[in-house]
């Protein structure tokens, strides 16, 4: 049986679990570029919040606190994959047919854009546009300074924009779930 200190802190949990549950996956989401993955993640991140539940509700910023964790599983995960597809690829490229002129797509749509960024820059752009953070809140969910975020974004929005080939760059990223088929896509 529980005391009535535990009970009180699952009931806490439980509800910044309901708050924050959906916007914790739509950031993993947006981070990672994969859909499948964002349920995992957010999942993942709350379960090592819960662990940690005593510090985290004692924080001054506890959702800071989890996007942040939610940042540092979304890189570790993209880590593992690059360096799965560099093995992959090392594997490949022994191979001698190799395609002449590959079909480049017209389309580039923002979450694929996204993907191309540095992880930090992805981030910021993420955090700053698609889900309105301040710099300030930016900073404490990255674990970095006011000045990096303000660097970072700024270089991610310019990124962004030499990716998808306007003369501006997108004034905002959409913190909704982008369909992964040609739907929201841009034409050049």
């Amino acid at each position: 049986m529980g005391t009535v200190v535990d009970d009180a802190a699952s009931v806490e949990f439980h509800a910044f679990f309901d708050r924050h549950y959906a916007e914790l996956a739509r950031l993993a989401h947006l981070l990672t570029g994969e859909p499948d993955a964002a349920d995992d993640l957010a999942a993942d991140a709350l379960l090592a919040l819960w662990n940690r539940w005593d510090r985290v509700r004692a924080a001054d910023h506890p959702v800071a606190y989890a996007r942040g964790v939610v940042a540092n599983l979304a890189r570790t995960r993209i880590r593992s994959a690059v360096r799965e597809r560099r093995r992959i690829t090392l594997f490949w490229s022994q191979r001698e047919d190799k395609t002449e002129n590959p079909d480049i797509p017209g389309k580039v749509d923002v979450q694929e854009a996204l993907r191309k960024l540095p992880f930090r820059k992805r981030a910021c752009v993420v955090l700053r546009h698609a889900f309105d953070l301040s710099e300030k809140d930016t900073a404490l969910a990255l674990g970095v300074s006011v000045g990096t975020v303000k660097s970072q974004t700024s270089k991610g929005m310019a990124e962004l924009k030499r990716l998808l080939g306007t003369e501006e760059a997108p004034m905002r990223v959409h913190a909704g779930v982008l369909p992964t088929g040609g739907a929201g896509g841009r034409d050049r």
